[in-house]
């Protein structure tokens, strides 16, 4: 028997079986519905996935209203987020929220990625889950030095110019890089347009890609659970709606706390950018990036034969390549354990204290 059509339901009924019938749509609500999430005392966890990918929504939301008022030139950029910030309805906030959710963004993504790791979910068949995951982070810290630039002040400028430098010591592949990234010998209105480029086009497109491609691995594999609790029952939820009801009390406590840091501390803009101008006092870059650059101030300026600065960019290269190959480190041996895990906790446990004490350092020097 036909539905009504005449009827609500009857349409709803209608629509719902048109689209099935062309996107399939039923077999995707029939997987989500069937996914359970495993519930233990490390659950928490599961949540700063969601929450980062939330924080990615706001940018991609508060990018596009930028976007319309945003000229990336060297001559019209600080002009038009001076307007955007004093004379468009709200958008001192609407680029307060933009830059504050970007920052948590990578605080979140820094938190999902060493907790992955402290719980081994990289471990098989995950290993592509967290290689994507690692590329975000990095992608992410792409999004963070580009966009420092487009407001085109005086500390972005600088801070610009002293990133595109260390890029440029890396032996062989230096001066490329550092052309590349310039579009040019200096930074310009060139590294500018450049920047605006890979901030709201390739870095985007690359990013949309890659997380499709990490939830359908998260979607087909499931949720790990710890190696404490690998073949013990389990309590499980369901993913709709248990879970994804407690992601969006997360999401909306996280809205909260966007608009309360962007109304008490709004994102101020400084003073223009004057290449002629002497680098403002105690330059220093983002937080995420503070670690590496104070690390790279206390090295010696010679290490033997070698130059200090190019050792540690070589150092912190490693220790990327590092964190891309730790699934394939950390496997089992004949007996089901690996011999590298604890080596590698204790690792992971070192690197997250040094992170933390030398951005602390930086702030304090």
């Amino acid at each position: 028997m036909n539905p009504d059509i005449s009827h609500p339901t009857g349409k709803a009924d209608s629509l719902k079986q048109w689209l099935d019938d062309r996107l399939g749509i039923g077999e995707i609500f029939h997987l989500v519905q069937k996914k359970e999430v495993p519930v233990h005392r490390h659950e928490i966890w599961y949540y700063f996935g969601g929450m980062t990918l939330f924080l990615f929504m706001v940018q991609v939301f508060t990018g596009i209203l930028l976007l319309l008022y945003y000229r990336p030139s060297a001559e019209n950029a600080f002009e038009s987020v001076q307007f955007i910030m004093t004379e468009v309805q709200f958008g001192w906030l609407i680029r307060s929220i933009h830059s504050w959710s970007a920052n948590l963004m990578i605080a979140t993504l820094f938190i999902h990625l060493f907790s992955v790791f402290f719980l081994k979910a990289y471990r098989s068949p995950r290993e592509l889950t967290w290689v994507s995951g690692v590329l975000l982070l990095f992608i992410a810290l792409g999004f963070g030095f580009s966009g420092y630039l487009l407001p085109w002040n005086q500390l972005a400028f600088f801070a610009t110019k002293v990133g595109t430098d260390i890029a440029g010591v890396v032996p062989f592949v230096g001066e490329f890089m550092l052309r590349f990234l310039r579009g040019g010998e200096d930074v310009t209105g060139a590294t500018l347009t450049r920047f605006f480029g890979f901030h709201v086009a390739v870095l985007p497109a690359l990013t949309t890609a890659l997380i499709g491609f990490h939830l359908l691995l998260v979607q087909k594999q499931g949720m790990s659970v710890p190696p404490s609790l690998e073949g013990k029952p389990v309590k499980t939820m369901k993913f709709f709606p248990n879970f994804l009801l407690r992601d969006l009390i997360g999401w909306i406590l996280a809205i909260g706390v966007l608009a309360a840091l962007s109304a008490i501390f709004p994102w101020e803009l400084g003073e223009k950018a004057d290449p002629f101008a002497p680098a403002p006092a105690g330059i220093r870059p983002e937080w995420y990036f503070l670690f590496m650059f104070q690390t790279l101030k206390l090295i010696p300026a010679k290490i033997w034969i070698f130059d200090g600065e190019v050792i540690g960019v070589l150092v912190f290269a490693v220790g990327g390549l590092f964190l891309f190959l730790v699934p394939f480190i950390d496997r089992p041996g004949k007996s089901g354990k690996s011999k590298t895990s604890s080596a590698l906790t204790i690792a992971g446990i070192l690197v997250v204290l040094f992170i933390v004490g030398m951005t602390i350092y930086g702030y304090l020097d």
